[in-house]
């Protein structure tokens, strides 16, 4: 099994880095709902609990959860339910939404990228210093945010691989997993608390009686050939 590690923070902080920050979404796939971006940084100081033998602040439970972070398909609902205020703990968090409206109108890819922007921007407003401090923004994928003044790397399989990105990509898929839930509550007739919008049989059985709901995506095809 691939290990998410800090190795990647802990060599950019010895190149003077002060502020690493790690993004992830999720929603891209589905047919309904928004696409959640999450940004985080870990607090300082940065007790990283690697290879180095930086202290723990809580000793080895924290150790514990810290290593069970990883890229968040690789964990249980109720992992990522465990990791969810642990991540808020150790990590500035910072989160961007952007709904089916906005998907519709500017694509997937466009939404997700302003979804990053919105997760970037909030994350600021935690961060002292956070203008005058020197930063790179880690992405999971191969595509930067474009027209983005910061410092970027994409990195393939980031989520697997670099600690901050799974615990984005962690706060992201339970930010984005609770609001499906929520709209369960709202549109029972499609079963969104299972599938989260995902196009599975039951989403499409539904979707196919019932036509689309408010927070379907109508710009994407399986959603359209159900429209009346």
């Amino acid at each position: 099994m691939i290990k998410s590690s800090f190795e990647l923070e802990e060599k950019l902080r010895a190149e003077g880095y002060e502020i690493i920050i790690g993004i992830d979404e999720v929603g891209r796939g589905p047919l309904a709902g928004p696409v959640v971006a999450c940004a985080v940084a870990l607090r300082a100081p940065s007790p990283v609990p690697t290879l180095s033998g930086h202290p723990l602040p809580k000793g080895e439970e924290d150790l514990e959860k810290f290593n069970l972070i990883r890229d968040s398909k690789m964990l249980s609902e109720k992992q990522r339910e465990s990791l969810f205020d642990f991540i808020g703990e150790n990590f500035h968090v910072g989160v961007g939404i952007c709904d089916h409206r906005t998907i519709d109108r500017v694509n997937i890819l466009e939404a997700s990228f302003l979804a990053m922007k919105s997760a970037v921007s909030q994350l600021k407003n935690k961060i002292q210093n956070f203008d005058n401090s020197k930063l790179i923004i880690l992405l999971d994928g191969n595509k930067k945010i474009p027209n983005f003044s910061f410092e970027q790397r994409a990195i393939v399989s980031g989520d697997k691989l670099i600690k901050s990105i799974s615990a984005a990509s962690i706060y992201a898929k339970v930010t984005r997993d609770r609001m499906m839930g929520e709209m369960h509550k709202l549109y029972p007739e499609y079963n969104f608390a299972q599938h989260k919008g995902y196009g599975t049989k039951i989403h499409m059985d539904a979707l196919k009686k019932h036509g689309p709901c408010e927070i379907h995506r109508k710009s994407f095809r399986p959603v359209r050939k159900c429209m009346v």
